[in-house]
């Protein structure tokens, strides 16, 4: 099975087979030296999702999985995936609250949990939700799985109300895998470098479908860290990593530099999961040598759906790319496709879209247009050429006096001063013009930067309208399992009472 111009055809259990069948390494990790190869991987698997099927669980039921990233985790999902099951990752790090909601909403029964994760697991599970042990093995008959039966549960963040649990397909999710294959040109011969949570759309579907679709291997570490970065990435051997915007600025602004070997291995690094300063790609590139391909995907779309392409094709700084293995359109509010460089909201169709919200038909039919597109809540234009530059959220729009202001204008204007890491404009109340703008950044820890002076590049930029009336430095701002900074949880920081605009 390889890589090809027309989305995958049949099961992940075909998949799996069919890479264990090829042999070779289909995990390794650094901070163990394990590796794991697909055979084992698919025997382990398969022996453990024949136990779970003589439990009774049924076909496309949800299967809870609380692990960081690790063999235990790769172990669970597989044996998940190649049963028939939901796999519902569950986000590790977001709280008492979000992942009771997650254990009981999915309505699973059974769990497979770290050890790390047994104190949240008991304080949390609904009553009767049992923990199964990865060590277990059946030989009962595995259920008939076919391309449409459930794969995945995963949970939104959140960021702006209840979490939705996202429903992918055995053929969605393999979709996923392949357009990030397709768009990068993934082979047997390729490593990723998975640093992100696989509890996490990107972390799952870019690295680890992408490696299953492409028949190449990954290297996984439990978790990012700015000094060990470039020296695990040389010694697992990684031709690529998929990363998100905070870690770039992490790493351009960290004391190491990444070895010849390494430098000279790398076909690329990708970004995604929120937009990349042009600044600091253009900064990060100059540093390290190391193409950055900046792309676009959500949990909806088993994550990629734009993406740069790869050197020497052209590489637009500030746009996520144009479409690969879907279909990408701009849409004015009141439904007609808008034509080149007219702004509108973003809109997607293809074989990596989810089948829907579970429990949720309500949210559902909100998130797809009545001819069959799903709505990303993005606002953005496409320039002739198919290139998608994304302008802001239309819920993180700060509305000024009437007036739309995209936080991502104000963020760029901060990410051009070379000391800041992390910046996130948000808006608060305000009296004179309903909202105003603020800002919060992380800066590096050598800097001497003040609010004045950010807030002067601010007007110099953008001018004293869009310029925010104050900037924060905080030490850390808040982010999501992926690394995505969380404007929602800032403004509700800094909300007060209403109060005026500054002149």
């Amino acid at each position: 099975m390889t890589v090809g111009a027309t989305p995958p055809k049949g099961t992940l259990r075909d998949w799996i087979d069919a890479r264990a069948d090829a042999g070779g390494v289909a995990f390794t990790f650094p901070a163990t030296g394990l590796d794991l190869g697909w055979a084992d991987l698919r025997d382990q698997a398969r022996a453990l999702a024949a136990h779970l099927t003589g439990l009774g669980v049924q076909k496309g039921e949800s299967i809870a999985i609380l692990h960081p990233n690790g063999p235990g985790a790769v172990r669970a999902l597989y044996a998940v995936l190649y049963g028939g099951f939901r796999a519902t990752m569950v986000n590790l790090v977001a709280g008492q609250a979000a992942i009771a909601f997650a254990l009981t909403h999915s309505e699973a029964r059974f769990a497979l949990v770290d050890s790390s994760a047994e104190g949240i697991f008991k304080s949390t599970k609904p009553a009767g939700m049992a923990a199964v042990a990865l060590s277990e093995t059946g030989t009962c008959a595995l259920h008939p799985v076919s391309p449409s039966d459930d794969a995945l549960l995963m949970y939104t963040s959140g960021t702006t109300g209840t979490p939705k649990g996202v429903i992918h397909t055995q053929e969605s999710l393999l979709a996923g895998g392949w357009t990030t294959a397709l768009a990068h040109g993934l082979t047997p011969a390729d490593r990723g470098f998975c640093v992100l949570p696989i509890y996490h759309i990107n972390g799952l579907c870019v690295t680890v479908m992408g490696a299953l679709v492409s028949g190449g291997s990954l290297a996984m570490v439990p978790k990012f860290s700015a000094s060990q970065f470039w020296g695990q990435v040389d010694a697992s051997g990684a031709t690529w990593f998929s990363v998100v915007p905070t870690i770039i600025s992490h790493l351009l602004h960290g004391a190491v530099d990444v070895p010849d070997g390494a430098k000279a291995r790398l076909r690329f690094g990708r970004s995604a999961s929120a937009p990349l300063s042009p600044d600091v790609q253009s900064a990060f590139e100059h540093r390290f040598g190391v193409p950055i391909i900046e792309t676009m995907g959500l949990t909806e779309t088993a994550a990629q759906i734009l993406s740069n392409p790869l050197p020497p094709g052209v590489r637009k700084i500030g746009s996520p790319g144009v479409a690969f293995g879907n279909d990408v359109a701009i849409r004015a509010l009141s439904g007609e496709t808008l034509g080149p460089d007219q702004d509108g909201e973003i809109v997607v169709k293809g074989p990596n879209v989810m089948a829907g919200y579970l429990k949720n038909p309500d949210a559902t039919a909100g998130t797809f247009t009545e001819d069959g597109w799903l709505r990303t809540g993005d606002l953005g234009r496409m320039d002739r050429d198919g290139y998608i530059f994304v302008t802001g959220r239309l819920k993180e729009l700060i509305i000024k006096g009437g007036e739309n202001i995209a936080p991502r204008e104000i963020d760029d204007a901060l990410y051009a001063h070379p000391d800041v890491v992390e910046a996130a404009a948000f808006a608060v109340p305000c009296t004179s013009y309903g909202e105003r703008v603020e800002a919060a950044v992380k800066l590096n820890e050598a800097s001497q930067t003040s609010s004045a002076v950010l807030m002067d590049q601010c007007r110099r930029q953008l001018g004293a309208f869009k310029a925010p009336d104050q900037i924060h430095i905080l030490d850390d701002l808040p982010k999501g399992p992926s690394g995505k900074i969380q404007r929602r949880l800032l403004a509700e920081k800094y909300a007060r009472q209403p109060q005026q605009s500054l002149p």
